[in-house]
């Protein structure tokens, strides 16, 4: 079932590539105009098992924004500490950065990753940092493969922190299943729509 999950969301992912691209490149140029800098952004991510791979997005900060990150931790919403990184109204974030965080056509390339076999359409959402910064009780979520979207994009996005996201994550990968998933899909469009936890 899995192999047969993964080959069909491949397919579906470049389907949805064709189908969108007259928006991609809409938005590449966009982001082309607005800032200096490439196009796409390749984060690299935690996904299945703990293995590290580079995710695609639309560039939504300034070409440097890795680099300035340490300085804006004592910004972050869940704490300086936190392992989880999230700044409101990040000074990083471009004029048309912000319009692609809010309505989250910043995540559409991830289509990328889902053609390679990287990331499924719902699952876990891959973390920037690495496994070993997981405390033992948030490994159970690397047993899937990361997904676009899953419960905590519709279920709070960026105002829920990380411990209640693993809670979300664990209770997907217990009740995972086509129906849960097209749910999932359904659902995601309508919170984006209405902001609910854009970053």
């Amino acid at each position: 079932m899995s192999r047969t999950k993964r080959l069909g969301e491949a397919c579906a992912a470049l389907l949805l590539l064709l189908l969108l691209s007259p928006l991609l490149l809409g938005i590449a140029l966009l982001i082309r105009l607005d800032s200096s800098g490439p196009v796409l952004f390749v984060q690299r991510r935690t996904g299945f098992r703990g293995r590290r791979f580079g995710m695609y997005k639309f560039r939504s900060m300034v070409a440097d924004a890795e680099a300035l990150k340490d300085s804006l931790r004592h910004l972050n919403k869940h704490g300086a500490e936190a392992i989880d990184f999230k700044i409101d109204a990040d000074p990083r974030v471009t004029a048309v950065g912000r319009w692609l965080r809010r309505t989250s056509l910043d995540e559409l390339p991830n289509l990328i990753n889902v053609v390679r076999g990287e990331m499924r359409l719902v699952g876990p959402r891959p973390t920037s940092f690495n496994a070993s910064r997981y405390h033992e009780h948030h490994l159970g979520r690397l047993s899937i493969y990361p997904g676009m979207t899953g419960l905590w994009q519709i279920s709070g996005r960026s105002d829920v922190d990380f411990d209640d996201r693993v809670e979300l994550d664990m209770d997907y990968i217990r009740r995972q299943g086509p129906l849960l998933d097209l749910w999932i899909l359904l659902k995601t469009p309508v919170e984006v729509f209405h902001g609910h936890g854009a970053a």
